[in-house]
């Protein structure tokens, strides 16, 4: 009880602090429980990226990883925006960089580029689109079917994105999410022959994600039941659903927002190690260090800044 009720009092001086400073509390679905009840808004890439874009708040404190408030600063460069752990990075960002883009450009300098959000500020200028999960394939499909595309870093979703489309001229890069690499088919077998009766929700992420993909498509007797969908397509899809229960194959912190929207509904993860790292570096009493002290700031430099507003402002007309 006395644990249940500091937490309390923390998350009230949370919001009390937010408050005086006229600042927004931004929360990424997987962040832990604590901080997505504290936030303001809580979402996925797109959603959140829209909300710092129109906010009236003077701070922005981003719940998530350094490539989301990078983007924040981007698109509210008058905005101080904060991030409580400068650790919480990306390691899907982290698989392609700035060089490593150039040199890819250079040997195919006709072809369109299309990045996932989970990238750097540096690599979004280079960029021609950013996606996210949930309009990746409305944005590759927006550009001329016979323009060669390059995509990256995440391989997998490239490769959903690439058989869902039917493109043959789209590049991939070789990069991945530790978290929904390491999602394995067996995992998904055991927990679906424990739950048949449960609609299946996958991640376009996820390592698996294509042959899921194909078995959904082809042949599989529950692909009525199998849904590849962004963090936030899964919130809206349990919500409307008149299932009872649901195998999640992405990270596990997704699984409290979905109790929050669909109470009385059960989930059930392919896999309790599917956690973020990154993701779970920040914590309550970081946010309010980061509020009460205004650590740490996260600012894109103006010539970046400019060159990658184009293509995040393009993935959000595009959504």
């Amino acid at each position: 009880m006395a644990m249940a009720s500091s937490a309390g009092a923390l998350a009230r001086r949370i919001r009390e602090i937010a408050r005086k400073k006229n600042a927004v509390i931004l929360a990424h679905n997987y962040q832990i429980g604590d901080i997505q009840d504290v936030a303001d808004f809580v979402g996925d890439s797109l959603g959140l990226s829209q909300e710092a874009a129109k906010s009236d708040a003077e701070i922005i404190v981003f719940c998530g990883v350094h490539f989301m408030a990078e983007t924040a600063s981007i698109l509210a460069p008058q905005k101080k925006v904060l991030i409580p752990d400068l650790e919480a990075g990306c390691s899907l960002s982290d698989t392609l960089s700035e060089a490593q883009l150039r040199s890819w450009k250079a040997k195919y300098p006709e072809a369109a580029v299309v990045t996932y959000v989970n990238t750097s500020a540096a690599v979004k200028a280079l960029s021609d689109y950013c996606c996210t999960s949930s309009n990746a394939v409305k944005v590759v499909r927006s550009i001329p079917e016979e323009r060669e595309i390059l995509f990256g870093p995440d391989m997998f979703l490239g490769a959903y994105v690439s058989r869902v489309t039917g493109r043959k001229n789209l590049r991939l890069w070789a990069g991945e999410c530790h978290v929904h690499a390491a999602v394995r088919p067996e995992d998904i077998e055991r927990t679906r022959a424990a739950h048949p009766d449960a609609d299946f929700l996958i991640h376009p992420e996820c390592g698996c994600v294509t042959s899921c993909m194909v078995y959904a498509q082809d042949n599989d007797v529950s692909r009525e039941k199998a849904h590849i969908l962004s963090t936030e397509g899964m919130v809206r899809h349990v919500q409307a659903s008149p299932g009872k229960e649901f195998v999640v194959a992405t990270e596990t912190g997704i699984i409290h927002r979905m109790k929050k929207f669909a109470p009385g509904k059960r989930f059930i993860p392919v896999s309790d190690e599917l956690e973020c790292k990154y993701m779970k570096r920040i914590t309550p009493e970081k946010l309010l260090r980061s509020l009460e002290d205004e650590v740490y700031e996260v600012k894109v430099p103006e010539e970046i800044a400019i060159k990658a507003k184009l293509p995040l402002e393009r993935m959000v007309s595009i959504s």
